[in-house]
């Protein structure tokens, strides 16, 4: 295996788009979560992934004129969504269910079909997606996962998502419903769509249920709020975040084994805190978050944002090696790091598109071959990947 970023087949949708940040930069080296301090008299420290790439003189203006998806009409301001903040990527905004306005769950209507053949189908895992809906509807209808209406179409196929739907695009609650109308059509289908708990689910299940309630950070006192905020945290959704929202993430599994790949959102080894096996791991995980406690919250989301485990050549693959020997396996499958901070070629000075979120169009392997990343950076008007595994070598 050649280590590298993977191309994907034949089939594959059009060509990515060309649209670029304006001045970007951002410390690859630099960790996360680290204290970000508002540099206002009396603020406490608050945890961010990244650090806060715009001002509000660099954040780039809205395009028009693109179309959005017929089942998921463009939104503006009429339309009650306009609590949209722009982050690192701006698109037009994408609003309404696929059943109404902003605020409709996506009701469950499939039909029922049938599996081809014996046996489990296809697997397919599938990167952050970060509100960014129909770049994903794209990339399912690319991989004939889903139809033109939406609806699974990929028979006993198998997908999992790896986790944090929310924050940064304009959609994440678009994204979840989508995500649990095809889990319930799947399932009638013969195959499955499941998704793993990512840090920003982690994140938005803290800043609803806790919202400005000081907890004890490294760095101080910080809250869930101010930290949801500080990481793309958008107004729209949380106004759209409902109860069966809530119930769905917090009972989402941390960590799977299928086919051979242990499945993780984080590349970290913080997973090994929470128990010695999977069940142990996911069993722990829902047992915390079910304390209701904002301080024993804080603590899963900082552990699972930590990142970058894997990326040292010499310490990367024994930390891999600790995963695998651990929990199964035979290679990493994670998302949360984008592939260009891996590679460590965003922010080059020299302006060369190749080195940029742009080029990457696959996976990327690396840790002696051991894990694969999967976030391709859809917010840094990078790829979303959904890719179908195992990797062809």
């Amino acid at each position: 295996m050649v280590e590298g970023s993977m191309t994907q087949g034949a089939g594959q949708g059009p060509a990515m788009r060309t649209d670029t940040l304006r001045d970007f930069r951002v410390p690859v080296n630099e960790p996360a979560p680290y204290a970000v301090s508002a540099g206002l008299p009396g603020e406490t420290p608050v945890y961010g992934e990244y650090p806060a790439y715009y001002t509000p003189e660099t954040v780039p203006q809205q395009r028009t004129g693109e179309a959005a998806h017929p089942e998921f009409p463009a939104a503006g301001p009429e339309d009650g969504l306009d609590g949209y903040t722009p982050t690192q990527r701006d698109l037009p905004v994408i609003g309404r269910g696929a059943m109404g306005g902003p605020g409709d769950t996506v009701q469950v209507q499939y039909v029922p079909q049938e599996a081809p053949g014996a046996g489990p189908g296809p697997l397919y895992v599938v990167g952050d997606v970060h509100g960014y809906l129909d770049e994903l509807i794209h990339e399912l209808q690319a991989q004939n996962l889903i139809d033109a209406d939406c609806h699974w179409s990929a028979g006993n196929a198998r997908i999992w998502f790896l986790g944090d739907f929310t924050d940064r695009g304009p959609d994440g609650i678009g994204v979840i419903d989508l995500v649990m109308r095809l889990s319930a059509e799947a399932a009638a289908a013969g195959g499955y769509c499941k998704a793993l708990m990512g840090n920003h689910e982690l994140l938005l299940i803290g800043a609803k249920r806790f919202g400005d309630t000081p907890v004890n950070s490294g760095a101080g006192t910080a809250t869930f709020q101010a930290a949801w905020l500080l990481n793309g945290g958008q107004r729209a959704d949380m106004e759209r975040l409902e109860d069966v929202h809530l119930q769905w993430m917090s009972r989402l599994d941390a960590a799977t084994l299928a086919d051979g790949h242990l499945l993780l959102h984080s590349d970290t080894t913080a997973y090994l805190d929470y128990g010695d096996s999977i069940e142990d791991v996911n069993d722990t995980i829902h047992e915390l978050l079910n304390r209701h406690d904002a301080d024993i919250t804080w603590d899963l989301f900082r552990k699972f944002t930590k990142r970058f485990a894997f990326r040292d050549e010499e310490m990367g693959p024994q930390a891999v090696r600790q995963l695998l020997g651990t929990y199964g396996g035979s290679r990493v499958v994670h998302g949360h790091s984008p592939i260009p901070y891996l590679l460590g070629e965003v922010g080059t000075e020299d302006g060369d598109e190749a080195h940029g979120p742009e080029a990457v169009d696959g996976p990327h392997v690396y840790a002696d071959g051991l894990a694969i990343a999967m976030d391709g950076g859809v917010t840094m008007a990078g790829k979303l990947l959904v890719q179908q595994l195992p990797l062809r070598d």
